[in-house]
């Protein structure tokens, strides 16, 4: 019996995820469509704007030549990299700001200001700094996730009560473990949350850093493209940002943020 009923929900639960991933999917069939049937009925140059043939035989001509998959790897290698080091640093720097008053003096002002900057801002100095290459982008993208995430800590740490601190301490928690057992739990949803957007950031920051300071990438082939007129490279190159996204934020980031929310009692499952 219990192992009917453990069984059970399944397909339903089947039919749920394949039914929202079609009404996901529909608006951008429906735009796609909607981009084919324009460019047929007024006529548009390829110059103007390309056909979506023209997109496809270019991504296919992109993929024999092998460069495609380079400008998809530099791209992933460096906003992994850049968001990594950004998030090693900033929940740290969060929590240390949210519960010294000492420290939240000196760096919370630091922190909003700089927060407006984050990103594209950085990029002229970047190249001064480190040059054209690596280094200048995954500073660029550093700033985008830091600011975003080590905020969203700040938040995630103020809104835990003060008594569960308190009952830690008196039940003989050392700092180390009131870190580790009560702050950085209690901030993890606004953690990931914090992580979700900066990353949207990451990759504004790192298609226009790309463009300027190196010579590979989904914004460097873009950048390449306009010099060519190849509009219809421009727009793969478009295209594949948008749905390297989608699917990171998809499949990866929501599901994440979802669970850790659920898991620390801010949300409960669907059906619970």
């Amino acid at each position: 019996m219990s192992r009917e009923a453990g069984t059970q929900p399944q397909p339903s639960a089947l039919r749920s995820r394949v039914t929202d991933a079609v009404w996901f999917v529909a608006p951008l069939l429906a735009l796609v469509a909607a981009w084919a049937v324009a460019v047929r009925t007024f006529h548009v140059p390829l110059r103007v704007f390309p056909s979506v043939g023209d997109v496809l035989l270019a991504g296919l001509q992109e993929f024999q030549r092998g460069s495609l998959f380079e400008h998809i790897r530099q791209s992933l290698t460096r906003v992994a990299v850049g968001t990594i080091l950004a998030i090693l640093t900033s929940v740290p720097i969060g929590i240390a700001v949210a519960t010294n008053r000492l420290v939240a003096a000196c760096l919370a002002p630091i922190l909003r200001f700089f927060a407006v900057l984050a990103g594209i801002a950085w990029i002229p100095i970047a190249t001064l700094w480190f040059g054209y290459g690596f280094g200048a982008i995954t500073f660029v993208i550093f700033n985008a996730v830091f600011f975003v995430v080590a905020y969203n800590t700040m938040l995630g740490v103020a809104s835990i009560p003060q008594v569960l601190r308190n009952a830690a301490a008196s039940l003989g928690a050392t700092r180390w473990q009131i870190f580790l057992e009560v702050l950085l739990p209690g901030a993890l949803p606004n953690i990931v949350t914090g992580i979700r957007t900066g990353m949207g950031y990451a990759w504004r920051g790192l298609i226009a850093a790309e463009m300027i300071a190196t010579n590979a990438g989904l914004g460097y082939m873009l950048f390449l493209a306009r010099d060519f007129y190849r509009t219809e490279v421009i727009l793969l190159g478009m295209i594949l940002i948008g749905t390297i996204w989608l699917a990171m934020d998809r499949l990866i980031l929501a599901p994440v943020e979802r669970r850790t929310i659920e898991r620390w009692g801010l949300a409960r499952r669907a059906g619970a």
